[in-house]
């Protein structure tokens, strides 16, 4: 329809039979007067009859196919349908997280008997304050919508980037076998020797051979600089290993059976064995001059982390329960017997002070998270496995869990949702050994098939939702 102004100039070169028809045509406000009816998009409420209308096809099989095959997201779908109701229903909309979150909140109901539009003769020609000589197909608003930025979906991939071999990988719930240090270097523990594979150069060296000995490996450590290595045995001693020069620079005697459990805090090693006891010594002085014996478990210690900040280490055991322990006490300060079996899977949060992750064996299969400051439990989730290790991502609130009976899978978990974001499977054998790659973004698994199996499953870019507490005192300098 032309504008009234260009309407007038026009009539001015007309016939005065066209003047009576045009004027005819403005002065009409019924729709019988016109020989075609024009909808007049003013005076309906599009929102409340667009509802009106039967989709009983949208959810046809041939409609599901061709979204599955256009790989259709939600979101594409939601950006799509604000599109639409720029254009049709004027609704100027220009950010399609806020016609998200507005969608829940309005619900449209249609009315009875009503028709779907209205027919009259339009008198006015209504631009909407848009531009008539505009090289868009689209209003301004709805440019503004397609040129939001959109949060990249993240897509984790379900196959493993590497996968290598490891033969007499043990199937022991309770051993600690791998572990990856700050220096991009992979340890292993293989029957009675341990392998030092780079990630960078791809180049596998032994570092020792217990077999003289009749021993074998239970647990492998790196120290934070990356440099050092413990290993716990059969036997119940640990030796400690200068990697650089490839020479053993110290054996700590002190347990009386195997050591499946080692942890670091600086130089101090603390070991839990199966003779219930944890011990923590200085491995820069002579044994006896700085052992410190921790007794509270009765069966056998299998899981050993210190806190981020190395104020509390926490400890599972076989007995199912999970104990905290500061640097001023020999008994724990804290305890929790909420688990119903062992519990080896062990993990504190990088990014909330005080946030302790475990999980629990066969008869358990529960995630369980615990606030320490106050000794309160917090959340609980059902995995449906047996929970072998726990792994928090250092730049989003995502931690990672590995599985055994019955399923054999690795979850990545969204924090607090507690909403499943990826499910990856591949490995034959319960999935009993976890390690963070430096850089964050990698896990390595290991299995009693025998294989590492190396995944990408979080991503570098720091969550910019993630809250920073003020009362963290060991965050920040004042």
């Amino acid at each position: 329809m032309f504008s009234p102004e260009y309407e007038k100039r026009i009539l001015k070169h007309c016939s005065p039979e066209a003047r009576n028809l045009f004027g005819n045509i403005e002065s009409s406000t019924t729709p019988t007067s016109l020989d075609r009816f024009i909808p007049c998009r003013a005076h309906n409420n599009w929102q409340t009859n667009f509802a009106s209308i039967n989709k009983s096809n949208d959810n046809s099989p041939q409609t599901s196919k061709k979204q599955r095959d256009c790989g259709e997201t939600a979101r594409d779908s939601l950006a799509y349908s604000c599109l639409l109701k720029n254009e049709l229903l004027g609704s100027a909309i220009d950010d399609v997280k806020t016609a998200g979150e507005e969608r829940n909140e309005n619900s449209y109901t249609p009315a009875a008997k009503r028709s779907l539009f209205k027919y009259q003769s339009p008198t006015k020609q209504d631009y909407n304050g848009e531009c008539p000589y505009s090289l868009s197909p689209v209003s301004a608003k709805s440019q503004k919508l397609l040129r939001s930025p959109r949060k990249a979906t993240r897509k984790i991939s379900r196959i493993p980037f590497k996968v290598l071999d490891a033969p007499e990988l043990q199937d022991d719930f309770y051993l600690n076998l791998v572990d990856w240090s700050s220096q991009n270097v992979l340890a292993v523990g293989l029957g009675s020797c341990v392998y030092l594979w780079s990630a960078c150069t791809s180049q596998v060296t032994r570092l020792c051979d217990l077999s003289p000995d009749s021993n074998t490996v239970t647990s492998v450590s790196w120290n934070e600089r990356g440099n050092t290595v413990a290993v716990g045995t059969h036997h119940g001693y640990v030796t400690v290993w200068d990697v650089a020069a490839n020479k053993q620079i110290n054996k700590l005697n002190g347990h009386s059976a195997r050591v499946g459990a080692l942890a670091w805090n600086s130089d101090i090693l603390s070991s839990g064995s199966r003779d219930r006891w944890i011990i923590q010594r200085d491995t820069r002085t002579p044994q006896l001059q700085s052992e410190r014996r921790l007794a509270g478990h009765r069966q056998e210690v299998c899981g050993l982390k210190w806190s981020p900040d190395n104020q509390y280490l926490a400890s599972g055991g076989n007995d199912n329960r999970l104990y905290v322990w500061n640097q001023h006490s020999v008994n724990p300060v804290q305890s929790y017997t909420e688990h119903m079996a062992a519990v080896k899977a062990i993990a504190w949060s990088p990014h909330h002070h005080g946030l302790l992750a475990s999980g629990g064996g066969t008869a358990d299969r529960c995630i369980r998270f615990w606030n320490t400051l106050t000794g309160q439990p917090m959340q609980c989730v059902d995995t449906g496995s047996q929970v072998c290790n726990l792994a928090w991502s250092k730049h989003s609130s995502e931690l990672v869990s590995t599985h055994g009976y019955s399923q054999n899978q690795i979850l990545v978990w969204k924090y607090p949702s507690l909403t499943q974001v990826a499910k990856l499977t591949g490995h034959s054998y319960r999935v009993l050994y976890l390690a963070l790659s430096p850089d964050g973004e990698a896990i390595v698994t290991g299995a009693g098939d025998e294989t590492l199996r190396f995944w990408n499953v979080f991503s570098k870019a720091r969550s910019q939702k993630e809250n920073k507490s003020v009362l963290n005192l060991f965050a920040n300098i004042r």
